[in-house]
């Protein structure tokens, strides 16, 4: 998702991307892949892992929540340029949808790659891997000058989607029990679970993007949600199976608040200095901890979600964001980040690149997998410098992979 502002006015025009932002997102995405890849070396201090059940949180559990963070703060800037240039309202839910539907089939294709029954599939993992990436890049990866094509490029398209369908129908595992059962939907992966997110706060936004106190309820409302579920009063939900209950109101409480967040980073509206926008963002992230603090006894768990566990991610996002505000905007140095800065732009891409050793066994020696120690910190560093140094230059030529 681009980070552009738009004028208040209204009209729309294409002006400077917002730098702090984009230098935020990168080093978002590289650390995530680098966290992504250390969790395949044994060996190192407990701080460098997710705590998992265990009650707390580690620099690693604050990552995926910067992430949504962000997202959240790209919604207004990709959905009110077309909501200013008078966009019927059908073709921009339709935006939504198909950008929901690509992140829950590319969650869906990293979350099943490696569970190719060969047999059962009739191809075996490596063919059926190699030729969904292919469909992806058909479907997904966007060129220079595309438009001047655009009959080749909407035959590629469908080409790719049409590739990936017929993959996902063909695919075949073995369950824990022995049992042949098609695509697996307990776990979307992150991408899957950014794309729910991204539905529901994209769908209140579009309702209510215009009344900043109803997003503020609804931010209010989806703490309250979390907070009800940490505590098992929405057991009945239970019995839902969870690929027909998705939504999870901490994950989109990450999101909503960044939604919120644009108006005082990115906008203009409710503070127009440093000065003013630091204020609102300290008393934001000070009210946040202060209740994150006071719902401690719900426990402080990635897994589970929890109120405290969100509510501080939220607050040191804003954190975060201010300081990059103040580096990169105010004083204007970023040299530093410009490892980051194309992985800021298109941060589908590094991801997904970072994934491809992981998905294809030829390509296992360059993953950390079964490493231990600091030989296992050394290929995770390097395979993240790797998927940085493959998409950056494909992203300053006008290489997106976009959804």
């Amino acid at each position: 998702m681009t980070t552009h502002s738009t004028p208040a006015s209204g009209s729309v025009s294409v002006v400077q991307r917002v730098a702090s932002v984009d230098i935020f997102r990168g080093l978002n995405v590289a650390l995530m892949i680098l966290v992504n890849n250390l969790a395949e070396v044994t060996g190192l201090p407990w701080w460098t892992y997710h705590r998992g059940n265990v009650n707390g949180m580690t620099y690693v559990d604050m990552v995926f929540p910067g992430f949504l963070f962000l997202m959240g703060m790209s919604i207004p800037l990709s959905l009110d340029p077309r909501i200013c240039r008078g966009h019927r309202k059908a073709r921009i839910w339709w935006h939504v949808l198909v950008r929901t539907l690509s992140l829950l089939v590319l969650g869906l294709f990293i979350a099943n790659a490696t569970h190719v029954d060969a047999q059962s599939t009739h191809m075996s993992q490596i063919w059926w891997t190699v030729l969904g990436l292919v469909a992806i890049a058909l479907a997904f990866v966007r060129f220079p000058q595309e438009n001047s094509h655009k009959t080749l490029r909407r035959t590629m398209r469908i080409s790719g989607l049409s590739l990936i369908a017929a993959l996902f129908m063909v695919f075949r595992r073995v369950t824990p029990e022995g049992h042949t059962a098609g695509l697996d939907f307990s776990y979307w992966e992150i991408l899957g679970l950014l794309g729910w997110a991204y539905l529901l706060v994209s769908t209140i936004y579009l309702l209510f993007s215009k009344r900043p106190r109803i997003l503020l309820a609804a931010y209010t409302a989806l703490v309250l949600l979390n907070i009800a579920s940490t505590l098992g009063w929405l057991r009945a939900l239970d019995s839902i199976p969870f690929f027909w209950n998705p939504f999870e109101a901490g994950l989109s409480s990450l999101v909503m608040a960044g939604v919120l967040a644009s108006f005082i980073i990115i906008g203009n509206s409710f503070a127009s200095t440093f000065e003013q926008k630091a204020r609102w963002i300290l008393a934001a992230a000070v009210i946040l901890f202060a209740i994150g603090f006071a719902l401690q006894p719900l426990g402080i768990s990635k897994n589970r979600d929890t109120p405290t566990w969100c509510l501080y991610c939220t607050a040191a996002n804003l954190l975060f964001s201010l300081l990059l505000l103040w580096v990169v905007d105010r004083k204007g140095w970023k040299s530093w980040a410009k490892f980051a800065m194309p992985a800021g732009e298109n941060p589908l891409l590094p991801y997904v690149v970072a994934y491809i050793p992981f998905l294809l066994a030829p390509l296992y020696w360059l993953t950390p997998i079964g490493t231990y120690g600091a030989w296992g910190v050394g290929k995770s560093v390097l395979l993240t410098i790797l998927a940085l140094a493959v998409s950056s230059p494909l992203i300053q030529r006008g290489v997106r992979l976009r959804v």
